[in-house]
């Protein structure tokens, strides 16, 4: 719907800014002779609206031509000398402008211009002094004040968006992190499986069905339900074992979410899991085993893993497990998502790698809330 044309007009030119002009030279002729009724009176009922007209136009177009023109092309571009000359300069010139408002008053009322100011008319520079300068300057400072401010929180807006707009990029970079290799690895499996056990290659199936619908559809939002993120780890979990039920030993503890109203990020707990798997040992003379337990204790998720390690590996020049590009996306993302709220240690020793981690999460009508 069309918004009216005079509507258009008074935000396209910033007829706005008329209004406030005149409100802010209203309060600061109250602040002078201390009365706002006094003002109003001269303001309206004497010659003194005349003069009052000089300081709004004059100053509003010191304040427009700084911030406009003398901001834009000189103090932007660091020329600092320039732009202070030419600044006090300005408000010199609008001072020196203001200043024969007085004598229009008293000439367009016929009144003696002694009698109205009780100052003669030679005395042009102490209006200049007293009153027309120190106002310009508090007018021009209020103008930046305002400007520089409204700046600010632009900019600030602009960050957070681009922080948003980041984290967004980061989930679906992190979505992503289900590698090819897990996809074609488990699909190899499920078809061996369908020779050597149908009942249990269609349990496969439908875990990895499930599993992948969670990634396209079900996790769009910047919190979802701890019960589908744990769903989701115990269909990817039972999927890698797969891969591995012949020579690593694995032990699993997943809750149930007993409230219902959790709320966690998505994918903030896969790469750890992910990595248990992907960085366990596959030595042959001796055990490996990947330990995943996560709990709750009221709103705090706890979770620690624990895989074996190979000590060849380890003697290598490339970077071990924790240095992992999985690991360190998701220690910014918990790190912008639960600042001051969670707990993460990663430990290498010589033959585990050990993650332990705590969040407090919320729950989903304190995100509401947030939301709003």
């Amino acid at each position: 719907m069309n918004s009216p044309l005079h509507t258009r007009w008074w935000y396209r030119y910033k007829l706005y800014h008329l209004p406030f002009w005149f409100v802010y030279h209203y309060l600061w002729w109250t602040l002078t002779i201390g009365s706002v009724w006094a003002v109003a009176n001269n303001l309206f009922f004497t010659p003194y609206s005349i003069k009052f007209l000089f300081y709004v136009i004059f100053q509003a177009l010191c304040v427009y031509f700084n911030l406009y023109y003398l901001i834009p092309r000189y103090l932007a571009k660091g020329r600092y000398w320039w732009y202070a000359g030419l600044l006090l300069l300005t408000m010199l010139v609008t001072a020196i402008l203001i200043v024969p408002g007085y004598y229009v008053s008293a000439w367009l009322s016929g009144r003696d211009f002694q009698e109205l100011y009780g100052i003669p008319p030679s005395h042009y520079s102490y209006f200049f002094q007293i009153n027309t300068f120190p106002s310009t300057v508090a007018s021009t400072t209020l103008g930046m004040s305002l400007k520089l401010a409204g700046n600010w929180i632009r900019s600030r807006k602009r960050e957070q968006a681009l922080e948003k707009e980041k984290l967004e990029t980061e989930l679906k970079f992190l979505k992503s992190q289900i590698n090819p290799h897990f996809l074609f690895n488990t699909i190899n499996s499920i078809f061996v499986l369908i020779h050597k056990n149908p009942s249990m290659a269609s349990d496969a199936l439908a875990k990895f069905s499930d599993l992948l619908r969670h990634q396209l559809y079900e996790c769009n939002d910047a919190q979802i339900p701890l019960q589908q993120e744990l769903d989701f780890l115990a269909n990817f979990i039972s999927l890698e074992q797969l891969r591995h039920d012949t020579h690593v030993e694995t032990t699993i503890t997943i809750p149930t979410d007993p409230t219902g109203s959790l709320l966690i990020a998505p994918f903030i707990l896969l790469p750890f899991v992910e990595n248990a798997f992907k960085h366990v040992s596959q030595d042959k003379e001796k055990s490996n085993h990947i330990r995943i337990n996560i709990n709750l204790a009221e709103d705090t998720l706890y979770l620690s893993t624990s895989n074996s390690t190979s000590s060849r590996l380890l003697n290598r020049s490339s970077l071990p497990p924790s240095s992992g590009i999985g690991l360190k996306n998701v220690q910014r993302r918990l790190e912008l998502i639960y600042p001051d709220i969670y707990k993460l240690d990663l430990q290498q020793e010589a033959t585990d790698f050990k993650v332990s981690l705590s969040i407090l999460l919320k729950q989903e009508k304190q995100f509401q809330k947030l939301a709003v």
